[in-house]
């Protein structure tokens, strides 16, 4: 195998174990700022930038390693975005929302119909005596 491809072949290797551990790795402890993940993600573009300013000048080397940083980077920025505050729920996932009101003891939704439609009944009559100021 010639140098030339050995050391691109273990150079995508560490990029590609850069990025494995970023998606892999367990997660930090705290959630990092956005402010500082954004000013990561734009130093990853920037380096993006160098790198195809870089190649279109024919140096190859340089290019790639710029390359390597920004590929780098953006992996750690991409591991701190995993971290979570304490007070995040364990799962990571949004609070649970109830589609229905809690079952009554025979097992059906507790729904007391009859006052509903007293206060709904009060509320017409108390907006429509506003609505007309001389009880009409």
């Amino acid at each position: 195998m010639p140098p030339s491809l050995a050391w691109k072949l273990a150079f995508a290797a560490v990029l590609m174990a850069a990025i494995a551990a970023s998606a892999c790795a367990r997660a930090p402890r705290r959630a990092a700022d956005p402010a500082e993940l954004r000013r990561l993600v734009m130093c990853a573009l920037g380096l993006y930038g160098v790198g195809g300013l870089a190649t279109l000048t024919h140096h190859s080397v340089l290019a790639a390693i710029v390359y390597a940083t920004g590929i780098s980077v953006a992996a750690l920025a991409a591991w701190l975005s995993r971290g979570r505050d304490q007070e995040d729920p364990p799962d990571g996932g949004s609070e649970p929302v109830d589609e229905q009101p809690p079952p009554g003891p025979d097992g059906v939704p507790w729904w007391d119909w009859e006052r509903f439609e007293r206060d709904f009944r009060d509320y017409a009559q108390r907006s429509s005596a506003d609505r007309h100021p001389l009880g009409r």
